[in-house]
């Protein structure tokens, strides 16, 4: 097993985002890393992030992205999704060192991306455009925190690999016909050190042999491919184009299992190699997304901001400490209660610690939010009085469904107590009713929250995330939130 620490010049920075799918096994290990402030001011760049059940992904050709074919099936892929990624946080769950040193960042650098929904093979919950390449070319990628790599399919050496796809037009990287493709050599220390975490192979058939890794994903997935370094290109909100070069990249040319419907992974963790990192270096030290009810609109947009936000039209923003390098690639927070109608529930205080085996992380690529039986038990038991006097239901969409569903007739959102999370240094979230008790089928609402054994971590999912921005402040170390439509102007 290796661990590793980074030390980037004094004039760079990383900004990791917080969001979606796809969840590798990791070895356990203290894992060290330097943050610093960036020279760049580059201007703002949003990406619009794209959810699984988007119709914009189910105009795909051949895909089962797209909408459900019902609400009962919509809540079924959730779920689904939920699961794998749960077993994969869960794994992650063990206490390391932190060693980040940030230094302060004095610019306003913003870089926006939008997000649509999207549906998956239950890897992933939103999906961003992404070009790639010289000259280059789109790819429609899983944006994701969990995986540290950028990956698309890809022909390097392989010549039958994914010939279907190339018949049929489909999107394939060719790193022949980029002319800033450079393979990573698989003798050079970048792929026997550094990149060991990130499941290099150590063996080299030839010395002029590019690094090839071994991904396995924790639904059993299994990716192959070469280690390179390419260009990517992000638009500006002022409709300029730049370059982002010397991206880490993988070419996969054979994968066993899910990733039928997809192009690739854009690998948004907690790692000197990932994207996020190299676009730090030109954006700022901030990112910030904003996520619509999953039922809104398809004309309402979720986004995904490199750099500060700044709208007049939002209530003040609340900042709690962020904990960075606890558990990577994923976001701590310090959650100390959760309240009903003002009244602080009994729950113990070791739920809160990560030391004890607890704790809260939040993150958007799980949809509900998954509480250890310490918690859920007693959120439940103060939901009992409001929801007895309705109907009791069964959603039958599988293991780990919501338990606690009845019928909506004569429902109201007034009916319905208050929730709130508590976190140590005085910030509350309350979210809407609508985001913990949830329409789960038709006719049929469910309470958002989805029991998980205890010892392990609590999971704040997307679902109670929505209608907020989320402002992740890396260089200061503090997470910031505020009720928003997330209709910003560009």
């Amino acid at each position: 097993m290796f661990c590793f620490r980074f030390h980037p010049s004094k004039m760079e920075s990383s900004i990791i985002f917080i969001f979606l799918s796809l969840s590798l096994f990791s070895n356990n290990c203290n894992f060290f890393f330097q943050v610093h402030a960036s020279k760049y001011n580059h201007g703002k760049v949003k990406f619009k992030l794209i959810h699984r059940h988007s119709p914009e992904l189910g105009k795909m050709s051949g895909t089962t992205l797209g909408p459900p074919s019902s609400s009962r099936e919509r809540i079924k892929q959730l779920i689904h999704s939920d699961t794998a990624r749960l077993h994969a946080i869960s794994h992650r769950l063990v206490p390391r060192r932190k060693n980040f040193q940030v230094e302060t960042l004095r610019s306003s650098n913003l870089v926006e991306l939008p997000m649509r929904s999207a549906a998956d093979i239950g890897t992933g919950q939103y999906f961003v455009s992404f070009r790639i390449g010289s000259p280059p070319r789109k790819f429609i990628m899983i944006a994701d925190t969990g995986s540290t790599v950028t990956w698309m399919k890809c022909k390097y050496k392989c010549k039958t690999c994914f010939d279907d796809r190339v018949h049929h037009h489909e999107r394939i990287f060719n790193p022949k016909t980029s002319r800033t493709f450079i393979p990573i050599p698989c003798l050079s220390s970048m792929c026997k050190q550094d990149l060991a975490r990130s499941f290099s192979l150590q063996k080299c058939h030839r010395s002029t042999s590019p690094c090839a890794y071994d991904f396995r994903y924790s639904d059993g997935t299994k990716v192959l491919g070469i280690f390179g370094n390419d260009t990517v290109i992000v638009r500006l909100t002022n409709g300029k184009k730049i370059k982002v070069p010397d991206v880490m990249i993988g070419c996969s040319e054979t994968i066993f299992g899910n990733f039928h419907d997809i192009d690739g992974v854009m690998g948004l963790g907690f790692d000197q190699h990932s994207f996020a990192v190299k676009a730090a270096e030109k954006f700022g030290n901030k990112f910030s997304y904003c996520l619509v009810d999953h039922l809104s609109p398809s004309d309402l947009v979720n986004f995904l901001v490199f750099g500060e936000v700044d709208d007049s039209t939002l209530p003040k923003m609340q900042y709690t400490e962020l904990l960075l390098g606890i558990v990577n690639p994923y976001y701590a927070v310090n959650v100390s209660g959760i309240s009903i109608d003002g009244e602080m529930l009994a729950i113990p205080s070791y739920a809160w610690d990560l030391k004890s085996g607890g704790g809260f992380i939040v993150d958007s690529g799980s949809s509900l939010t998954h509480l250890v039986e310490p918690v859920f038990n007693q959120v439940i038991a103060a939901f009992q009085a409001p929801i007895s006097k309705f109907k009791k239901l069964s959603l039958s969409v599988g293991p780990s469904e919501p338990q606690y569903c009845f019928g909506d007739v004569g429902y109201k959102e007034s009916l319905m107590p208050k929730l709130e999370v508590h976190f140590a240094d005085g910030a509350k979230l309350t979210p809407p009713v609508k985001s913990y008790v949830i329409d789960a089928a038709e006719g049929v609402k469910c309470l958002g929250f989805v029991p998980t054994r205890w010892p392990g971590p609590s999971v704040i999912g997307n679902i109670l995330q929505q209608n907020h921005l989320w402002e992740f402040d890396l260089l200061n170390g503090k997470l910031g939130f505020a009720s928003s439509s997330c209709t910003f102007d560009d």
